[in-house]
Formats: structure tokens, sequence, C-alpha cells
């Protein structure tokens, strides 16, 4: 009886082990957005500080604001050896702005000009871009639309002129309005060849968006997800609140998706740093690489 007890119980080991192993991402990175901690653009140690940290957890890679290198775009080799010294993948350079170009609804393009020019030379992989919306009290403002898809593609080919693999257009809540009739619109228009969707799942989340539907049906557009949890309306660190995150790795292996996920905090009145991010991680790592 003790011999088939021990049987059994290692049987279901094997049994576990194998569950997690078929449940395996193999073209999915993991990586962090570097806004969790505080960094200050005038002081370069507190971003490698901060690279220091997300490497000591094991992410593949990570992605920050312009704001953080900027300093760096005239002179940039030495802190791109820097850089490529901690083998962390330089996803992509994101450029967030209070105001947009109100014609184009993205940054100006003598901004991001200088920004994939800096950010390549660095080398980060991707130009992400923030955006205002185009719609107003009776919907989308259609001209608007098509300026801001015509300045997304203009800026999704500079970027690779200069050496970057495309743009990425990063959302907020407000394009996920009216059943995403703006996310939806510049996903179908824009160039895929030129730009790329990082999703912020968030944001859509807050929007009241089913996220893993959208994933189905729109993956083929998404280079990049951010991710963040919410509980009673409030942020809290990925695994503890009411985000999809199973659901929405489900879809992620169904589609076989190719891409990158980021943990990202995004509290406008305090950088929480190693106390989100800790368990944000392990939630992520347990979800996508099988971690106890």
């Amino acid at each position: 009886m003790h011999s088939r007890r021990v049987f059994l119980q290692t049987m279901a080991a094997v049994s576990g082990a194998t569950a997690l192993r078929a449940r395996d991402f193999p073209n999915v990175k993991l990586g962090a957005q570097t806004n969790a901690w505080p960094v200050n653009p005038a002081d370069l140690s507190t971003f490698f500080a901060v690279l220091d940290k997300i490497k000591a957890y094991g992410f593949d890679g990570f992605e920050t604001g312009f704001a953080n290198l900027r300093s760096r775009f005239q002179s940039p080799q030495e802190t791109k050896q820097r850089i490529e010294a901690t083998q962390l993948q330089f996803f992509g350079i994101h450029i967030f702005l209070p105001h947009y170009d109100p014609d184009t609804h993205i940054a100006p393009a003598s901004l991001y000009e200088e920004v994939a020019r800096g950010g390549s030379a660095l080398g980060a992989q991707r130009l992400i871009l923030s955006g205002a919306p185009v719609s107003n009290e009776s919907g989308l403002d259609e001209p608007a639309l098509t300026r801001k898809i015509a300045a997304l593609n203009r800026a999704g080919r500079f970027a690779q002129s200069v050496g970057m693999r495309m743009a990425a257009y990063h959302n907020h809540a407000p394009e996920f309005a009216r059943n995403g009739a703006e996310i939806v619109a510049l996903m179908r228009e824009t160039d895929p060849a030129a730009v790329g969707f990082l999703l912020d799942a968030g944001h859509a989340y807050e929007a009241g968006t089913d996220v893993p539907d959208f994933f189905s049906r729109h993956h083929q557009r998404i280079i990049g997800l951010h991710l963040r949890d919410y509980k009673s309306g409030e942020q809290v660190p990925l695994g503890s609140g009411t985000f999809p995150l199973q659901q929405l790795a489900s879809a992620i292996e169904r589609a076989r998706w190719q891409g990158w996920i980021l943990c990202e905090e995004e509290r406008l009145k305090s950088k929480p740093g190693d106390a989100a991010m800790r368990p944000a991680r392990d939630a992520l790592f347990r979800v996508f690489r099988g971690e106890a």
C-alpha cells in the first residue's frame, strides 16, 4: 500500500509538471516598464539602478520614457554599451506628453524624429507613441482620425528609416469608448508593416473592454501588452485584483501569439516600485513561465 501511495504521488507530480510545460509560451517575452520606480533624468545612475532591478527579477527586457534618456541622445555610445551590458532587450522608448499636436493627435514630428534617432542610437527597438483621442460628443471626428492615421504611418516609416523595427501606438481608455471605435479604426487603417500596437490592457479593462475577446480578434496587430490590475476601482499589483489574467493567457495560448508582455505600474500619485512590481512579477511568471 505504501509503494502504491508513493507511486501515485510521483505520477501526480509528473502530471503537474507536464501541465506546466504544456502551457508554455515560448514565443512570449516578459518585460517591465521603468515607470514603476523613480528615475531622475539628470542622474543616469537612477536609471541603471532600475535596470538592475528588472534584470534581477528575470525579465527579458524593458521599456522606458524618452525623458529618462534624452540627455544621452547626442552622445549615446557609452550609455548604449552600459544598456547592452545588462543583457536586457530595449523593447521601446515611449513618448507620453500632457498635450499632443492638435492636428495629428500624436507627438509633433520634430519630437518623434528626435526620439527615434536618439532611441535607435541607444539600442531601442521600437518607438512607442501615446496620443490624444479623436472623438467628440457625437462620435469619431473622421477628418482628425484620417490625419492621425497618416501621422502614425509617417512616424512608423521614419522610425524604420533610422534603424528601428517600427512605431507602436499605445492606447489609453478614451480610444476604447463606443466599443473601441477609435482603436479598431486605427488598427484597420494604419500600415501593418510600419505601425504596431502596444495594447494597454489595463486602460482597456478600465474602459469596460472584454480584454481577452479583444485580443483574440485583433492579436495580429498587437506587438505588446501593458498589464496592470484593479480592485474596486483602484490599481493594485497584478494578480491581486479582478483583471482576467488567466483568460487573457488562454487567448494568447490559442493564438500562438509572439510578442511582449510588460508589467506596468501607472499610479499618478506615487512610484510604488518593488512593493508593487515584486508581486506583479511573480503573478506574471506563474502564468507565463510556470513558476510555483
